[in-house]
């Protein structure tokens, strides 16, 4: 990977395009997906990983032919199609080994009990007559209307039969996941282990918040912002002090805090200012600055420090979020399938917008229940509280110049 020299700006038409910068992302961390990364845990410390192998069902389920509902297993071919008495035997609760069923007779069973042989059908309490169980047990007699064969039966293997694969590999654990491996018996499965990230956040203007902020000054918003996102995602963030401006420290808490991290990642000091202290500090670094034609969070910093994977967001808390999201968050996704990916909607826009054609733009909005989406702020990257008010971004392809009021356009669940 090539090293632009300090304040050397990309040409425009040279700007990267979205697509080609994830990609680029991708393959930066591509080394994430060896299976030397994987680890064995138990089900309760599973949330939020990805498998590293498919799992294969090693039991149906249901395992065995149950009911669905509370009433009497039955042979349907004892029962008339005008309906008739039958008489009551044991009952079946859940949990239990039922005997076989004998013809002309019903046994009362419970929801998730298991079908006694010989019983091909179930017929709901509320429809026998009486339609409450009998206190007396077995030997009475109850009116039970005809069924059909398979009524109310739950069989055997009808989710899933043993052996299919019941998730894939790189599928990432959730609730709905662990539940059917749960179901399964499986107690631990193989996953990738959590990413590790040094976050820093870099610039002499910044001051942490709970301290006083002197004229001049701004609070740091972007460490929370990261941080908080990411730990979302599931990555294990070790987060530093705000970084000064001067190049030769943030070498320095880089190499004390980031050998032993997956991931490097800086907010601010890559574009090309006087001040960059980011491009300065990776000058004799395969660190590559560069454009990539997205508003906002175009500039961008991507490549090694002294071998660990480096990324390198804008210091726009707006922009670091958006190419956290657009960058970091599809690559992992793709690599070792956690965190999930954002989910994409269709929605109609509530107002006119305009968008400069030859950039991808992310705007942020609020997806309303009737499907219309509320552009939350105006396009620049310092809108925090445009930002606080949004649950979707709304994306905007480079080429489309203007979209007017109920206009379809892609958005991100947030």
């Amino acid at each position: 990977m090539t090293s632009h020299s300090h304040g050397t700006a990309v040409p425009a038409h040279q700007a990267r395009s979205v697509a080609e910068h994830r990609a680029a992302v991708t393959d930066l961390l591509a080394r994430l997906a060896a299976e030397s990364r994987a680890e064995v845990l138990p089900l309760s410390g599973a949330l939020g990983r990805a498998l590293v192998h498919g799992v294969l069902a090693p039991i149906s389920l249901p395992p065995f032919a149950n009911s669905q509902m509370d009433g009497y297993a039955v042979r349907s071919t004892d029962i008339p199609d005008g309906g008739s008495d039958v008489r009551i035997t044991q009952p079946v609760p859940a949990g239990s080994s039922p005997r076989p069923l004998q013809p002309g007779t019903a046994a009362p069973i419970m929801t998730g009990a298991m079908i006694p042989a010989g019983a091909d059908a179930v017929v709901p309490i509320e429809k026998a007559v009486p339609d409450h169980f009998r206190t007396e047990g077995s030997g009475g007699l109850v009116t039970l209307p005809a069924t059909v064969p398979g009524t109310y039966v739950r069989t055997a293997g009808s989710d899933i039969a043993a052996g299919e694969r019941a998730l894939a590999a790189g599928t990432c654990l959730g609730p709905a996941q662990l539940g059917l491996l749960a179901a399964l018996g499986v107690a631990e499965v193989e996953v990738y282990r959590a990413v590790s990230v040094l976050l820093v956040t870099t610039g002499d203007e910044v001051v942490e918040p709970g301290q006083p902020l002197p004229p001049g000054k701004i609070y740091d918003s972007n460490g929370t912002l990261l941080e908080a996102a990411m730990q979302q995602a599931g990555l294990n963030v070790r987060r530093t002090g705000i970084s000064t401006d001067n190049p030769a420290e943030l070498q320095a808490l880089l190499r004390t805090r980031g050998g032993d991290v997956d991931l490097i990642v800086t907010t601010g000091g890559v574009s090309k200012g006087a001040y960059e202290v980011v491009r300065q500090a990776m000058v004799e670094q395969p660190v590559e600055f560069l454009h990539v034609a997205m508003q906002p969070g175009g500039p961008q910093g991507i490549g090694l420090f002294d071998g660990v994977p480096f990324l390198g967001f804008p210091g726009n808390p707006v922009s670091c979020l958006v190419s956290f999201e657009m960058f970091l968050r599809p690559a992992l996704s793709a690599l070792v399938g956690a965190p999930a990916p954002r989910l994409p909607l269709s929605a109609r826009l509530a107002h006119r917008l305009v968008s400069p054609g030859q950039k991808h733009q992310v705007r942020r909005g609020r997806l309303e229940p009737g499907g219309t989406v509320q552009l939350q702020g105006g396009e620049s990257s310092h809108l925090m509280h445009a930002l606080a008010g949004s649950n979707v971004l709304v994306h905007v392809p480079a080429g489309v110049t203007e979209l007017a009021a109920g206009d379809e356009v892609e958005v991100w669940m947030l």
